[in-house]
């Protein structure tokens, strides 16, 4: 692979690297809807997931590779340490995508070496070419990072770098893991690797990094100017700690300062070429069910898809915009997919109207999955005047959610006011098809249904987080509900959406659950901090 694409790849880790954000574990459904809208969206490369941290793993990395990519779609990833069992199952997992590549990596900073690799540096001069080579008999694309790269030794760096080139890497990814940098410290990191390592024309350059100072999108673009033409990001800059550099920040910030960094790319200035093959009319919708699944809520100050990202407070403000828009915006709501369309849809709609404007949103649902979105939809219209969009896209976010899963919510029903305790009935279906009844008594009445929930469930939880929102306007409006447990450590999240918030939070909290069940069965492991086995050959 040449070294300059001529424009900037956007390499999408949504569902690996952000799927690490605590609480925000999909399953296979969830992560085939993700990534289906990720092509859509037009980016360049899905890392689908880590084959060998489970099966679940293995399996979406698999489904991904068979139903997204294609010859003209994006190239399906999967992450490997170096280690040949991992490379091993990231090849079986990617081998039905006609573009695929295996992304391996080991720690290059000094500190990670002593502390957790335990191995010298010419140990590691040794392994990654081996590991690369390895990688490279199985597919003709191979993607090579050094792990901590952002507080690793330059020098070292471009050995680890070259060796791994000259072994078949078409792609060296230089991550700031913890999000250490500073711009102009990440550019110089940049600049160095392409004046100093000898084969780097025969690379792409990768850039990956963290958000632990709020600098990651940052970091990227100054990486762009020093020559990285490829950046590892996620939606809605979800991930570990304080998240990764986010992909609608990062892709609006090179569409809109365009004429800034035109020049970078051997371009005209005014060169109309866009910098990245990204849909942008596709961003709001990609950034809501990425909200939606993971339950992960987007802050409303949040840049290009917050709810405030193109509201008008300020008097002043508001006189400017009505005047010319251009005064107070910079970027037109209409350019990252945001409207406000109402649909003409009402009870007496066919299904095949709303399947069609279910395929206008990107939404491509099998006969039972329209089936059952239908009757929703239906349900939903005897009890709300005006569908919207959003009504829509929270009705259809939630058939994905538990395809398989161990409970059912049959009925939920309470009584509360200011003179009487707060009681919830409910009853609960478990996977062998029986029913159980049972009524609690709460503080208010979500407690309450939580309550008699977790009686009948008998799963072990602490309830760490309930949020509500409203979907739309309106006192007829859906409320989106989110939930997170945590049990040993971890966080399960569960989300759903009812114009009764009392319902959805029964809903969201049995999601929550049957997520905890699922992902406590099937453990899985980090690719960062746990071990394969007690092997010599490091892995990370």
């Amino acid at each position: 692979m040449a070294k300059d694409p001529g424009r900037v790849l956007i390499f999408d880790t949504t569902l690996r690297d952000g799927e690490q954000s605590p609480g925000a574990s999909l399953n296979l459904e969830e992560k085939l809807a993700i990534a289906q809208q990720l092509a859509r969206l037009g980016v360049d490369v899905i890392e689908a997931g880590f084959p060998f941290a489970s099966q679940g793993d293995f399996a979406a990395v698999n489904r991904i590779a068979e139903q997204v990519s294609g010859e003209e779609g994006p190239i399906i990833c999967g992450l490997a340490r170096a280690s040949k069992a991992d490379i091993k199952a990231c090849a079986e997992a990617v081998s039905p995508a006609p573009r695929r590549r295996i992304h391996t990596f080991i720690a290059t900073s000094d500190i990670h070496l002593e502390h957790k690799l335990r191995k010298t540096r010419n140990e590691v001069l040794q392994i990654v070419p081996e590991m690369v080579a390895y990688a490279r008999s199985f597919v003709e694309d191979v993607e090579f990072s050094c792990e901590d790269a952002g507080r690793s030794d330059p020098e070292f760096l471009y050995e680890v770098i070259e060796l791994a080139i000259a072994a078949g890497a078409g792609t060296v990814n230089i991550p700031d893991t913890v999000g250490f940098t500073t711009p102009s410290e990440f550019g110089e990191l940049i600049k160095g690797i392409n004046s100093n390592v000898s084969n780097i024309n025969d690379a792409i350059i990768s850039v990956h990094g963290h958000n632990d100072l709020g600098l990651a999108v940052a970091n990227f673009l100054e990486a762009v100017k020093n020559g990285a033409r490829q950046l590892e990001c996620t939606i809605n800059g979800i991930g570990e700690r304080a998240g990764n550099a986010a992909l609608e920040e990062l892709v609006m910030g090179l569409h809109v300062r365009r004429r800034y960094f035109n020049p970078y790319f051997g371009r005209e200035e005014d060169s109309p070429t866009p910098l990245t093959a990204v849909r942008t009319e596709e961003i709001t919708k990609t950034s809501r069910l990425v909200s939606n699944l993971t339950g992960m809520v987007v802050q409303p100050n949040k840049a290009i898809v917050g709810a405030n990202a193109f509201a008008h407070e300020s008097g002043i403000h508001q006189d400017g915009v009505l005047k010319n828009r251009l005064t107070y915006e910079i970027v037109d709501a209409r350019t990252v997919g945001l409207t406000d369309n109402r649909i003409s849809l009402g009870k007496l709609s066919g299904r095949s109207a709303v399947r069609a404007r279910l395929e206008e949103l990107g939404y491509d649902l099998s006969r039972e999955d329209l089936n059952e979105a239908f009757a929703r939809f239906k349900d939903l219209a005897d009890r709300k005047r005006d569908i919207t969009d959003r009504d829509l896209e929270a009705i259809v976010s939630e058939q994905v959610q538990q395809p398989e899963a161990r409970f059912q919510l049959r009925l939920v029903q309470v009584s509360c006011g200011n003179t009487i305790r707060p009681t919830a009935t409910v009853t609960l279906e478990n996977f062998d098809g029986h029913e159980e009844t049972i009524s609690a008594v709460g503080t208010g009445p979500v407690d309450a249904v939580c309550r008699a929930l977790d009686s009948l469930a008998s799963e072990p939880n602490e309830l760490v987080e309930f949020s509500v929102k409203s979907v739309t306007e309106g006192i007829d409006a859906m409320g989106e509900v989110t939930i997170r447990l945590r049990r040993n450590g971890q966080l399960f999240s569960g989300h759903s959406a009812d114009t009764d918030v009392v319902v959805a939070a029964a809903q969201a909290y049995i999601n929550a659950l049957n997520r905890l069940v699922s992902m406590t069965s099937n453990k899985a492991i980090h690719p960062q901090r746990d071990l394969v086995d007690n092997q010599t050959r490091p892995v990370i």
